[in-house]
């Protein structure tokens, strides 16, 4: 960091290609720093340079590699401050493909710029003011949004209202630290701290906000990664069949040969905006195969993280021994696969979904339920503030700080002991939005963004 506080890998100027690699009717080329429109001025030929151009506006001309004509481009400029990035931003939207598009960037390298690193425009962004560390970190659950409701709270992230809930904490934590850092520094002049109730109460409000956006953990998990639902039960009970009824094609192969699965399969759908990780796993039985018995392990080990099990049983055949065991463990569906087949009597008296993946009978039924099994207590759509890994770590060290100095307050404390609590809890919060900068912490952030955004 400079003296100013801005950060030295910002001084120069940087270019990349912002738009996806492959064939397409446009690809964009931007480039941001002191330098981007000196850059522009040495390749774009056209009616006037692009120092001239009034910001925002879109000018065609075409790029020059000296007397070599590389590509008709439209060009816009973007001057500091009002642009994405706080600094000179020029955009330049040449012809799609891979090859011209690489042509253009290596131009803008060639003359002054230099490749931007991964998430270099949106770091630079936060480091001059132009978004908070939430706000960034919402930009690439944009990009990753695979459901309405990942989308949804993505935008109101990038909007700013966890900024806003944990500047408010920040801000309380803020007031209370100055009130007991002058109790201390001036008790000759008669101030002294909140007392008893009054103090208490202050830290109660400030944990039980903490608190509320832990709770959103899950949530957050559930929409950025999606929740993990495990198909899972002994061979040839159509545990494939029922992945590719929901995924809508078929995926996996299915067969009448026992242990055609051998490997776990994971994919995701769409659940009524809610992003599920299907994952169909090798056939639970004793077998001598050792390829099989490697998938086998598998399967016992992805039940052991799924946030829900999916047991598929064939009906038309007896249950296996081990089905009580398996089916009272924990957040568990009981789906009983060939509707369409008569039901063995052993079925008779389970509790289950009947479905048949292939007459498609109970399917709607058993979306329905999952959803349910789903929603219930942890994905709140009217609340869509959802904390990530990082900001829950943060969350629970600031809490464990507060709830150390409630206790020292309990304890009669002297004030004193009670500020390097709050100090602590403080330094947390605003690690979240970055108030408390250290590169370890953005590179961590920003080493998740592609290059060129």
């Amino acid at each position: 960091m400079t003296a100013d506080g801005s950060s030295l890998r910002g001084t120069d100027t940087i270019a990349a290609i912002s738009t996806p690699p492959g064939e397409g009717a446009i690809a964009i080329v931007r480039l941001s720093g002191p330098h981007a429109i000196l850059v522009a001025d040495q390749i774009f030929r056209g009616k006037e340079k692009p120092s001239a151009f009034a910001s925002r506006s879109q000018h065609l001309g075409e790029l020059a590699d000296g007397d070599d004509a590389v590509d008709q481009v439209v060009m816009t400029i973007h001057r500091a401050p009002a642009s994405y990035t706080g600094e000179d931003v020029v955009e330049i939207n040449c012809h799609g493909g891979t090859l011209i598009s690489a042509r253009v960037l290596e131009l803008c390298l060639r003359s002054g710029a230099r490749a931007a690193r991964p998430g270099e425009f949106t770091e630079r962004a936060f480091r001059n003011g132009k978004m908070d560390l939430t706000q960034a970190e919402a930009v690439i659950d944009l990009i990753r949004a695979k459901t309405d409701l990942a989308l949804r709270s993505a935008r109101e992230q990038l909007e700013g209202k966890l900024g806003e809930k944990i500047t408010s904490l920040r801000d309380a934590l803020i007031a209370l630290s100055a009130h007991l850092e002058a109790s201390i520094d001036f008790s000759e002049e008669g101030i002294a701290p909140d007392e008893g109730e009054k103090l208490d109460a202050r830290l109660q409000a400030i944990v039980s906000e903490i608190s509320q956006l832990l709770a959103t953990a899950d949530q957050g998990r559930i929409l950025r990664e999606g929740v993990r639902v495990v198909l899972y039960g002994p061979t040839n009970a159509g545990k494939s069949s029922l992945l590719n009824r929901l995924l809508g094609y078929d995926r996996t192969i299915v067969s009448e040969t026992h242990g055609t699965t051998r490997d776990t399969v994971e994919e995701v759908i769409n659940l009524q905006g809610v992003p599920i990780r299907l994952l169909d796993t090798a056939g639970l039985r004793e077998s001598t195969d050792p390829v099989e018995c490697q998938g086998i392990t598998r399967t016992e080990r992805s039940l052991e993280n799924a946030d829900l099990r999916l047991y598929v049983g064939d009906r038309n055949a007896p249950r296996p021994a081990d089905f009580a065991v398996r089916s009272n463990n924990g957040a568990e569906i009981v789906v009983l696969n060939k509707a369409d087949l008569p039901e063995h009597r052993d079925w008779n008296e389970v509790d289950a979904l009947r479905i048949s993946c292939v007459t498609g009978e109970g399917l709607g039924q058993l979306k329905q339920e999952l959803l349910a099994q789903i929603t219930h207590g942890n994905l709140r759509p009217e609340n869509m503030v959802a904390i990530n890994r990082r900001h829950r770590v943060c969350l629970q060290r600031a809490l464990a700080s507060c709830e150390r100095a409630q206790t020292g307050l309990g304890q009669a404390l002297a004030p004193e002991y009670l500020a390097v609590d709050i100090v602590e809890a403080l330094r947390a919060i605003s690690e979240i939005i970055g108030e408390v900068e250290t590169e370890q912490i953005l590179d961590s952030v920003f080493g998740q963004f592609c290059i060129g955004k």
